[in-house]
């Protein structure tokens, strides 16, 4: 199948396949706004956990100030601050997808 054939969330998938992507990454490597990025991310994860060979998975953003790591962030968008530290200077959170098997 031509790359060009594939649907927005198709190429989405297919990149985030095996790699570890910021929505950065992933707006350069599809061509959307990093804005775009998170809203595809939501419906791709519900309908990747619904896969039983493959699996959505998240690195959380953390504070480099503190070290605080945003482990029960729920929202799929880096955060803006810690809330330990107030510090702005926070990783940007990863999305990949592993293919089990």
């Amino acid at each position: 199948m031509d790359h060009t054939d594939l649907t927005i969330r198709q190429r989405i998938t297919e990149a985030l396949k095996g790699n570890m992507l910021t929505a950065k990454d992933i707006s350069r490597a599809v061509g959307i706004s990093e804005k775009d990025v998170s809203e595809h991310l939501s419906h791709i994860a519900r309908s990747v956990t619904n896969k039983g060979d493959e699996a959505f998975v998240t690195e959380p953003s953390r504070c480099l100030e503190c070290g605080f790591v945003f482990r029960k962030r729920e929202r799929l968008k880096t955060p803006s601050k810690c809330p330990v530290c107030r510090s702005e200077e926070i990783t940007e959170t990863r999305f990949g997808i592993e293919v089990k098997g």
